[in-house]
């Protein structure tokens, strides 16, 4: 039977049975107490009790600290994690301890982040390191009994798809104000993010050495592929086009001269063996923010186009495969996708390709 006492200006439950902890709580009147070991002896009776005293002392900033601690930095992307913990922690939600949160709490702060012009992906973002955090606190940090107020939501939808690819004369264009930017690696980074269709990092990270000149191909080392969906493919096959934008690279960089020498594959070509280091001899940063420049300058007259986004040209380069006539198999061994669903996303073909099949 639970013991009740009272200290002060409060009441002590205290509940000793065989076969479980002692469980001890403190309230505001006798009459809380009293409803509150009521309800867990008939737990413990039906074996049914699920021990909530660490959920019910550990607030939300405690549980976000620890979770930075121990789970953040085996995370793919621990920067944006520790930003998103960051903007947690300054919210007043961050003072109520777990097992007092409840959907509408979320639910609230989803309208709240609407309201403010958040997009919805950015928003879904932000939910889902509370809803993993619950899920981890309710595993392996002890607190069985506590519930995930997450799964009482409506979440965002995410992100809508984009079909946005380049119109006539803006390829002209942005290469242009590219060229004229002062980065003499944006313009070159440009196209070959559309001729080879990688993503912004793996585009970034390619080294000299990964570049097999003899068989036009890039070949990735393992550690270089990524995991999961944003992975690329062990080797890229290389479009002639893409060869030659190389070499502008490596007239780029430093000893010019040095770079350019006929090699032993036969034509004037990169000496890769001497070429060592990343093919940017610049940040990735410095190459978005030219972009962005450009992108500005070229502003498009019409008001139903999106703004063009760097990773539009992923698109871009996806669709012009298929306007090239490969197979969806051979497109998606070059872009890496892992399913055709996700492929056909970024293929958005124009109708005019279409007419000489059509006859």
């Amino acid at each position: 039977m639970a013991y009740i006492s009272q200290r002060g200006a409060y009441w002590r439950a205290e509940i000793r049975r065989r076969g479980y902890k002692p469980v001890y709580w403190t309230f505001g009147t006798k009459q809380q107490a009293q409803q509150w070991a009521r309800r867990v002896e008939g737990e413990m009776d039906s074996a049914a009790y699920l021990d909530r005293s660490e959920s019910e002392r550990t607030t939300l900033r405690e549980a976000l600290e620890r979770y930075r601690r121990d789970i953040v930095p085996e995370k793919r992307h621990p920067y944006q994690e520790n930003r998103r913990i960051d903007r947690w922690v300054r919210h007043d939600l961050a003072y109520r301890t777990l097992a007092s949160l409840r959907g509408a709490d979320f639910a609230k702060h989803r309208d709240e982040r609407r309201s403010a012009g958040r997009a919805e992906n950015t928003i879904r973002l932000e939910l889902q390191i509370i809803s993993h955090l619950f899920e981890i606190a309710r595993k392996e940090w002890g607190m069985e009994g506590l519930l995930n107020p997450l799964d009482n939501i409506r979440k965002p939808t995410g992100s809508q798809a984009r079909d946005r690819r380049l119109q006539p004369g803006e390829f002209e264009k942005l290469r242009g104000f590219l060229s004229d930017s002062g980065n003499r690696w944006a313009a070159p980074a440009f196209e070959l993010a559309i001729e080879t269709s990688l993503r912004q990092g793996a585009l970034f990270s390619i080294r000299w050495e990964w570049l097999d000149v003899e068989n036009r191909m890039i070949r990735f080392p393992p550690g270089a592929r990524g995991a999961a969906n944003k992975g690329v493919p062990a080797a890229i096959p290389l479009s002639r086009r893409a060869l030659t934008i190389f070499r502008t690279l490596a007239a780029i960089g430093e000893g010019a001269d040095k770079r350019l020498a006929r090699s032993q594959y036969g034509p004037p070509d990169v000496s890769f063996a001497e070429l060592r280091g990343n093919v940017f001899g610049t940040t990735t940063n410095a190459v978005i923010c030219a972009w962005k420049r450009a992108v500005k300058k070229a502003s498009i007259e019409d008001p139903e186009l999106n703004t063009l986004r760097w990773h539009d040209l992923r698109h871009e380069a996806a669709s012009r495969l298929f306007e090239k006539g490969l197979h969806p198999l051979e497109v998606a061994s070059i872009t890496g996708h892992r399913s055709m669903q996700m492929l056909k996303r970024y293929t958005h073909l124009k109708p005019e390709s279409l007419l000489e099949k059509l006859g």
